[in-house]
């Protein structure tokens, strides 16, 4: 095994604290805030140190490489991007403190998701539907690192899929931005140019996030132990433990708990250092 520390800016006397403490057998730098610690043990302190330094760390065999990957799935809001798109639209309708609540709720795990959806896009009945594009235009960000990221896949040859519990107004446009293969969203009801309050067809939730993930690696061939997960809250879990792979992006902990890696400080180009 080699454990790759990582964080925005890695010390040298953290990295020989934590060669020692993993009996490593040399240290491989893989750039300014990440290295790998060739042939590491899995030994007491080590989670806590990094815990302690605010380091990201991951035990990865050394047979795990970014060319024997076939699949990547990945949320969308809080995780590809950086903001809850939801939220924002209703910061246009102003009930963002309404909604943001209800949102945080969900992400956690306290709420059921699909009931969750209904309510926030019920607070939205009545907002002009240019809304949706000025929060694309104006507030939406990819995550740090998230194209160098995507591009790294494609060139290895990673199919991606692009999955939300949000709406397919944003997903479409960022599959078409990023050339996502796959894409699964909520579609939001807009009647006479303003939101109905209302969801078309059967919401996303963690059940058709994973389900998404399963069709696609049954169409392709895909052996479990070759997908890749990225997600953030609650209603990603089901898509995580169907990935051989599966990384909580600066997550809620329930996510971080139960994630094969987490990355709390790096960006999403972090997730390439997890691959000998």
């Amino acid at each position: 095994m080699h454990l790759v520390i990582q964080s925005a800016a890695l010390a040298e006397d953290d990295v020989r604290e934590l060669a020692q403490l993993a009996h490593a057998r040399r240290v491989e730098r893989l750039g300014p805030g990440a290295c790998r610690l060739i042939d590491a043990e899995q030994r007491a302190g080590i989670a806590e140190y990094c815990a302690r330094n605010e380091l990201d760390f991951g035990f990865v065999p050394e047979t795990q490489t970014l060319a024997g990957m076939r699949l990547l799935a990945i949320d969308m809001d809080s995780t590809l991007i950086t903001i809850e798109c939801i939220d924002e639209i209703a910061d246009m309708a102003g009930v963002k403190a309404e909604v943001s609540a209800i949102t945080a709720a969900a992400m956690s795990g306290a709420i059921d998701y699909a009931e969750s959806l209904r309510q926030r896009v019920g607070l939205l009945r009545g907002l002009n539907e240019e809304a949706l594009a000025r929060v694309y235009d104006e507030r939406l960000r990819l995550s740090p690192g998230a194209a160098a990221m995507l591009a790294a896949m494609q060139r290895a040859g990673v199919k991606t899929l692009l999955v939300s519990g949000g709406f397919s107004f944003f997903t479409e446009r960022l599959q078409a931005r990023l050339g996502f293969d796959y894409g699964i969203a909520n579609v939001i009801e807009i009647e006479d140019g303003r939101l109905s309050g209302r969801v078309i067809g059967n919401i996303v939730d963690a059940a058709a996030k994973a389900a998404k993930l399963r069709a696609i690696r049954d169409q392709l061939g895909i052996a479990r132990d070759r997908i890749i997960a990225i997600g953030d809250g609650a209603n990603d879990l089901a898509m995580l433990a169907e990935a051989g792979v599966s990384i909580a992006y600066h997550a809620k902990p329930v996510v971080r708990s139960k994630a094969g890696y987490a990355l709390d400080y790096v960006g999403l180009d972090g997730v390439l250092n997890l691959f000998a």
